[in-house]
């Protein structure tokens, strides 16, 4: 066996990686968009029932703790909404350090998970997957 036969297989197995893995990618970043919606969700309710509590107390203290957990979620919150760009920074330095071909799709199904672009290549993985059975 050549060892040469071997390497464009070994190669295009690489490149494809986010192609055959991009509906696992696409479920993450359904994940992300779901903490999107969720989380300003849970800081609103958390952060009614803190000051109601506090409120109801009839206690300084009570309301400036409140205030102080509420300035500590809506942190968090905006931590979270982060994410997103901070992924696209870090897929452009990969692509760029490494010269990656098929990195795009990593990206495309993480970030905008409800794209037909994303769809598009999960169809593509299954067709791979079918091919090579």
């Amino acid at each position: 066996m050549n060892i040469l036969n071997f390497m464009p297989k070994v190669i295009a197995i690489e490149n494809d990686f986010c192609l055959r893995t991009s509906a696992i990618w696409q479920f993450v970043g359904y994940g992300l968009f779901a903490l999107k919606i969720l989380v300003p969700l849970i800081i609103i309710i958390f952060g009614i029932v803190d000051f109601a509590k506090a409120i109801a107390s009839s206690d300084d203290k009570a309301i400036k703790s409140a205030s102080m957990s509420l300035f500590r979620r809506l942190i968090v919150g905006v931590c979270i909404f982060f994410i997103p760009t901070i992924v696209k920074v870090v897929f452009d330095l990969i692509d760029n350090v490494a010269d990656l071909d098929g990195i795009t799709e990593c990206e495309e199904c993480l970030l905008d998970p409800t794209s037909t672009t994303c769809d598009d290549y999960i169809e593509e993985a299954e067709d791979l997957r079918d091919n090579n059975n």
